[in-house]
């Protein structure tokens, strides 16, 4: 897992610096998200294609191999997501990530705040999306 996200992370967003090393990001899938979090991953042929974490109400990460954008894989994500979460869901994504923003409208997700990226470790400017049933 931690592995595809890193290659996604650079692959999607090569102008964001990585707030920490490959070997903590590796730590942080193995002791804390797989643990504590909800995750799925897609397997391709015992190759992790994408995954989706979920934290509560948000829809903390969702990251396909670059291989697999365009494929349908994502908005299969955003469905079982929204499937786990009927009541509403909330993510931030970077400013700088068009197509992730664009993703997002399209799955009926609303831009509702614009920060300069004090609150994320990448100090990165972002925005927040939500999504509720019905809007």
């Amino acid at each position: 897992m931690a592995d595809m996200w890193l290659r996604s992370f650079r692959t999607a967003l090569p102008t964001v610096r990585l707030a920490h090393g490959d070997d903590e990001v590796r730590d942080w899938f193995s002791f804390v998200v797989v643990p504590q979090y909800e995750a799925w991953i897609a397997d391709a042929d015992g190759v992790v294609a994408g995954l989706l974490v979920l934290e509560g109400e948000e829809l903390e990460q969702l990251y396909l191999d670059p291989s697999w954008r365009g494929k349908g894989l994502g908005d299969r994500f955003v469905a079982l997501a929204k499937q786990q979460r009927p009541a509403g869901l909330g993510l931030w994504t970077f400013q700088v990530n068009g197509p992730a923003q664009r993703f997002y409208e399209r799955h009926g997700f609303a831009a509702v705040e614009r920060t300069e990226g004090l609150r994320n470790e990448e100090q990165e400017p972002d925005v927040r999306y939500v999504w509720q049933p019905g809007e």
